[in-house]
């Protein structure tokens, strides 16, 4: 009834709605076992029997070839001795390690590269009683380290039969120490995976998540997986529209459970939801939980039944089904199957989605790759017998599989992929068993051959269509390229000669000749080479990847004369630039790949770029970028020929480049990608030439703005998002050196650097172009302009974050100090204009992405908008904002709004105000917290040394609050009482007579605070002229005030007050009377000592002997009249007697 298209080519479907396309993090690739160059990948098996023969017309373009060694004897004797409703399931680990499950029995080894068999590890496990049958899927080893490397007894194993009974053993070398659990996963068992921490996740058909670990003792302890928060948590934005949400049927079933151990996320598939955790040793945080129906089926539908005539009514009845997911370069790619019932015959067709995790969610861009494998559709449960073998690099080719057959199909990613073949295994007793990838190659294992690797032909290559024959007419000069013709140790290869072989050692590869490509890579560069060598390294790497990069475009006819004769790099063979720059991309893809797989990567150091140093690894992604950035120049070139061809002319002439008359400036421009950025520079003249050609009011004369800022954007943009989405695949490994700070080349400075190309265009819009501008205009400037300052921002993020990682940990910190405050400073500069302009929104934007606290209060102050403010004190809490803010609020004088916190904010104003304490009092008493407000204030006086005034009233409060406190009654009298004899000290200065204080040009509200010796001076000395008793006996007083610290002699001093006093009077005469005592009555010195002995104050101890007294220098005039030194001992004998 209805038909799929067929026509080759037409099964890839680029869907999506948003033109940003965000790819997963690029792996790590597979383990060192790929280069031992005592083994060969795809050797001949030792035991000729076990070997299946696939004659050449039975597989066109891919042969099948034994892996590995014989199989460990064990397993020949279980398949030998199986029954025959023995259910077999294999399952191979990319880690070099299999496992077997025959009716009850596991037997467990690792796949072995020599040909003595009885090298390889073996061990056979006894698993439970279980109603239902055991496979592969339902067994999980792991290992403290890397389970490449792992020695037998350090690996542990566990076994979860469908029902939920879980056996683990501890250490593989130890079959029979084990222990059992129940699992209560509420339903059958159907994946177990080992993830980080030496743990296990437990995964049930109904979708139920367990996290499972040993015990000290060995037990096995399990909980459920941590769920998101909410019933949209982590959903993506276009999926969780309240009207686009479709609730998950009671009835769906899990189909595949992915771990990656490179970025530690968990994926799980069912036909609702494609979900995501990020998973560390002991937690687990789910990311997002994507639901694929509403999006990915009519996408599906359509690119297998689009093109019929009544398609529109047939599409509701397609029924798609989703079977396994696996994560490659291209993506995660999920197998899906659709059938209509409807069809005579009722085909399943099997079709590859790719999806791009962008980290936080899916995103809008994926592919749908209709593969030309279909059959009959049984029943649901039968379309689950096939499965899916992706080996992460290229990610060009996938391996379907069932039972009786292995079909070999594109992704969709390459431009030149091998076409679709079928691989059958159903001679008599055969079938695929089980598969999985290793060495980065498909492994089956097949019932009749054991392990088996499907190999594309070496006339295949990954290599962009042709290069192959290009790349070796480049090498023809180059010595033959063989184990035993290279050059050896003790004879020096020139550099010229080195990169020459090192090229043919990737074509090598390329050409899955790895034994070859690695035993001329240990004689390059033997692993315990000099430093020299390492350093040769890196010039010859980044040498041949400039090469690919800058590379000529030699099989176009119109390069011919212009190609040099010396060029020794990789001719392209597309006559279309945009593809050539695909090309470079996929050949650079390749090269990595050998890097790593040749264990090269780590070896990399470091190389001088931009007069500064950078990491090799690093510099290798620094053209990628470019090649990134290249090829979104090219697509605006497509769209603004005028300009862009402007500014490329431009570029070529700077760099006295001259283009040929047979070629353009775009041919010319693009062949150099390593220079792509002296456009910048040229777009920008470009920009502001036709600023000062065209009037204001032109259409042209702001289109050109917009235009520009959108080509540099988008540019910098697809670098950096390369930069991110492939950082794994140039991460520097655990136990690397201290790498050198990391500047990358979108924060290059200088002429034409992108920082000041930025920068530049910033001054533009805002002072040139914005103040005429309406406001639609306006917003797209904005937008723009945001987006580039995103990307200046982020390349100091970068700097500053590589300086960071510098071990020793701080080894630079001078120089991250130096970076911060330049960065913290541009960042106000360029934030502070948007807002003066009051682009509130776009200010907050970035200043909330860059922490620009300071931006930030500024935006809620002017906009008056307290709730953003402590929104911001919630979200930013770890990052110390709400201290940023009170901080801000002390400088600017706002103390006011400073202890004016909503409730929420007391406990951190409190803790701010600690260091603050002429402030936290305040806060206190604002939260009826009076005892602490005592305590502040009591502090506060007891320091205070320098104002009277400040002093008494901070005494006054700290009674007040004292008084108001809940303080027990006898500390309450304590600390009252210790206040009041504060403050009567205070009062003697307080008393002081106003006359004195006003000659002394003084004033009570702002003199200092006195110390109990200058108040005495200033109650004694002569500016005192209305000094009487009452003054002198306040200067006695205050000499209990007297500390050590004055340094004063208390004895003088009180001399010294009484010698002051007697010059007050005239002792000349009697004045007529007989009785000196009668005549000295009114003296101030009497009356002094009257109120001494009205104070019952001893005087016989008190006062000052007579002697001392008349010694005293101020006395002089007096001590010579006879009358004066009568008269004082006679006042001196009558009270000391009236005392007694």
């Amino acid at each position: 009834m209805f038909s799929p298209r067929t026509a080759p080519g037409s099964g890839r479907r680029q869907q999506g709605r948003t033109g940003g396309r965000k790819g997963v993090p690029g792996a790590a690739g597979s383990s060192g076992l790929l280069f031992s160059p005592r083994r060969s990948t795809v050797s001949t098996r030792s035991t000729p029997t076990r070997v299946q023969s696939f004659a050449a017309a039975e597989t066109v373009n891919y042969d099948v070839q034994t892996f590995g060694s014989s199989l460990p004897v064990k397993v020949m004797e279980a398949l030998t001795m199986a029954d025959s409703d023995d259910q077999i399931s294999v399952k191979v680990d990319e880690s070099g390690w299999a496992w077997m499950v025959c009716g009850e029995r596991l037997i467990i080894w690792k796949i072995c590269q020599t040909a003595v068999a009885k090298l390889s590890v073996c061990k056979e496990l006894q698993l439970p009683s279980s109603e239902y049958s055991y496979n592969a899927d339902l067994v999980a080893v792991t290992s403290a380290a890397a389970l490449e490397m792992a020695a037998v007894q350090s690996i542990s194993v566990l076994v979860v039969a469908a029902e939920g009974m879980a056996r683990f053993w501890p250490s593989l070398a130890q079959e029979g120490n084990y222990t059992e659990t129940i699992v209560d996963l509420g339903d059958l068992c159907n994946f177990v995976v080992a993830v980080r921490g030496e743990s296990f996740v437990l995964s049930s058909v109904r979708r139920h998540l367990v996290r499972a670990s040993a015990d000290s003792s060995g037990k096995l302890q399990y909980r459920a997986l941590h769920q998101g928060q909410g019933m949209l948590s982590g959903i993506g934005r276009r999926v969780s529209s309240l009207f686009g949400i479709l609730s998950a049927p009671a009835n769906d079933t899990l189909h595949s459970v992915l771990w990656v151990e490179e970025s530690r996320c968990l994926y799980t598939l069912t036909n609702s939801s494609l979900c995501k955790w990020e998973v560390d040793n002991s937690s687990e945080h789910q990311i997002f939980s994507w639901d694929p129906r509403r999006v990915l089926a009519e996408s599906i539908a359509d690119a297998i039944w689009g093109s019929e005539s009544n398609y529109e009514e047939m599409k509701e009845g397609v029924n798609v089904q989703y079977l396994d997911m696996k994560l490659s370069q291209a993506g995660l790619v999920v197998l899906a199957a659709a059938w209509h019932p409807k069809d005579t015959p009722c085909l399943a067709y099997f079709c590859l989605v790719i999806l791009q995790d962008c980290g936080a969610a899916i995103s809008d861009q994926f592919t749908v790759e209709v593969t030309k494998y279909s059959a009959t559709f049984e029943s649901e449960e039968a379309l689950q017998s096939t499965r899916l073998v992706l080996p992460h690099f290229p990610g060009s080719t996938a391996f379907l599989y069932n039972e009786g057959l292995v079909f070999a199909c594109s992704t969709g990613t390459s431009r030149a992929p091998l076409p679709d073949e079928k691989i059958s295994f159903n001679s008599p007793g055969d079938g695929v068993r089980g598969g999985g990838c290793c060495e980065n190659l498909p492994v089956f294992f097949s019932q009749n051959s054991g392990l088996v690797a499907v190999v594309a032909r070496e006339s295949g290559s990954v290599l962009p269509e042709t290069v192959e024959d290009s790349l070796c007419s480049s090498l023809a000069a180059a010595p033959e390229v063989s184990a035993m013709e290279t050059p050896t140790r003790a004879e020096p290869v020139a550099q010229e000669d080195k990169t020459k072989l090192l090229k043919a050692a990737f074509l090598q590869f390329c050409r899955n000749d790895l034994v070859g490509a690695q035993t001329v890579i240990d004689e390059l560069f033997p692993a315990d080479g000099d430093g020299e060598e390492g350093a040769e390294l890196d010039s010859m790497v980044i040498q041949i990847n400039l090469d690919l990069v800058d590379d000529y475009p030699a099989s176009d006819p119109r390069w011919a004369e212009s190609v040099p004769d010396e060029c020794a790099g990789f001719p392209l063979t597309s006559l279309i630039i945009l593809h050539q720059l695909e090309d470079k991309m996929k050949a650079h893809g390749c090269f990595m790949d050998f890097l790593l797989q040749a264990g090269l990567l780590d070896r990399l150091t470091q190389v001088t770029v931009r007069s500064s140093p950078m990491a090799t690894r690093l510099l290798l992604c620094e053209h990628a970028e470019k090649l990134q950035a290249a090829m979104v120049l090219k697509s605006h070139h497509t769209k603004h020929s005028e300009l862009v061809n402007r500014a490329l002319n431009a570029a070529l002439q700077k760099s006295s480049t001259s283009v040929p008359l047979s070629l353009t400036a775009a041919d010319v421009f693009f062949r150099e990608v390593s220079q792509i950025s002296s456009v910048f520079d040229c777009l920008l003249e470009e920009e502001e030439h036709s600023l000062k050609e065209n009037p204001v009011d032109s259409v042209q004369w702001a289109e050109v703005v917009l235009t520009v800022s959108n080509i540099i954007k988008d540019m910098l943009q697809a670098a950096g998002q390369y930069r991110e989405t492939k950082a794994s695949m140039y991460r520097p490994s655990e136990n690397s050196n201290a790498e050198p700070e990391y500047i990358p080349w979108t924060a290059s400075g200088g002429v034409g650097g992108v920082r000041t190309v930025i920068s530049r265009q910033h001054e533009v819009i805002l002072r040139s172009v914005y103040p005429h501008a309406d406001s639609e205009l306006r917003s797209a400037l904005c937008e723009q302009l945001v987006a580039l300052l995103d990307i200046y921002l982020g390349s100091y993020v970068a700097q500053l974050t590589s300086l960071q990682q510098q071990r020793p940990e701080g080894a630079q910190q001078e120089r991250y100090n130096s970076l911060e405050m330049e960065y913290s400073q541009r960042r106000s500069e360029l934030l502070a204009p948007l807002l003066e302009l009051r682009q509130y929104q776009w200010v907050a934007a970035l200043a909330e992405k860059y922490c620009d606290f300071d931006i930030l209060v500024q935006l809620c102050e002017q906009t008056d908008n307290q709730s953003r403010l402590q929104h911001y004190m919630v979200k930013l809490a770890d990052q110390n904002f709400a201290d940023f803010l009170f901080r801000w609020y002390m400088e600017k004088g706002k103390r006011g709004k400073l202890l004016s916190q909503p409730t929420a904010q007391h406990q951190q104003l409190a803790s701010f105000l600690q260091s603050h304490q002429h402030l936290s009092w305040l806060h206190h008493i604002h939260v009826q917290d009076y005892q602490s407000a005592h305590r502040t204030l009591y502090s506060q006086a007891k320091m205070e040394t320098r104002y009277f005034a400040k002093k008494k009233t901070l005494l006054a409060l700290s009674k007040l609050t004292a008084l108001a406190s809940d303080l027990p009654e006898d500390e309450l009298t304590k600390q009252v009482a210790d206040i009041v004899e504060l403050e009567r000290f205070l009062l003697h200065q307080e008393t002081l007579p106003r006359q004195l204080l006003e000659e002394k040009q003084q004033n009570l509200d702002t003199m200092p605070l006195l110390s109990a010796h200058n108040v005495i001076q200033l109650y004694i000395c002569d500016d005192n002229r209305g000094a009487n008793e009452y003054d002198f006996k306040k200067a006695l007083d205050l000499l209990e005030y007297i500390t050590e610290e004055d340094a004063v002699d208390v004895d003088l001093l009180k001399c010294e007050i009484f010698g002051k006093a007697l010059q007050r009077d005239d002792w000349s005469s009697a004045d007529g009377s007989d009785d000196p005592l009668e005549a000295t009555k009114d003296s101030i010195f009497v009356k002094i000592l009257l109120k001494l002995i009205q104070e019952g104050v001893p005087l016989q101890t008190y006062l000052p002997d007579v002697k001392e007294l008349l010694e005293l220098d101020e006395l002089s005039s007096l001590k010579s009249k006879a009358y004066f030194e009568f008269v004082l001992r006679a006042i001196y004998e009558h009270y000391l007697q009236a005392q007694m």
